[in-house]
């Protein structure tokens, strides 16, 4: 697989990614839409903002994506965050280790930039994802909270 940073031409594919699970259904549209178009701009605008592509070395199709969001703070003294968010791999190609490759890959990222803390979300909903992320070595240390504004 090769890692590399998202192009537009990449958004149809990610957008599909997104919406490719039970959760993903019921909050993300299968198509791209003006929504889509701006929010891909902002990230791609932002250089705190990574969106990242997980492209497959044979047909160079999209198998994988997570957005990376670097957060300075004081907490922590002074310690930037890595924050990951929307990690998808393709249904068809999960079980293969690609998403394992794709957030150690993240964390290593964050540790050459200085960051003090990788940080994620997972919806509660998502056990395979709980079991994933602490074969990892995350550990469930917080309750996070969200209040949805639409």
């Amino acid at each position: 697989m090769i890692l590399r940073e998202a192009v537009r031409a990449d958004l149809p594919a990610i957008v599909a990614l997104l919406a490719d699970d039970v959760l993903g259904k019921a909050r993300d549209l299968a198509a791209v839409d003006d929504a889509y178009e701006q929010a891909f701009a902002e990230i791609d605008a932002d250089p705190r903002n990574h969106l990242i592509v997980a492209a497959d070395e044979d047909d160079g199709s999209v198998v994988a994506c997570l957005q990376i969001t670097y957060i300075p703070g004081l907490g922590r003294h002074g310690a930037e965050r890595a924050l990951v968010e929307a990690v998808r791999v393709r249904s068809d190609r999960r079980g293969e280790g690609l998403g394992g490759s794709l957030m150690r890959w993240v964390i290593e990222r964050a540790r050459e930039r200085g960051c003090g803390l990788v940080q994620l979300t997972t919806d509660k909903a998502r056990t395979d994802a709980h079991r994933f992320y602490r074969r990892l070595g995350f550990v469930a240390s917080h309750e996070g909270m969200k209040l949805p504004l639409r």
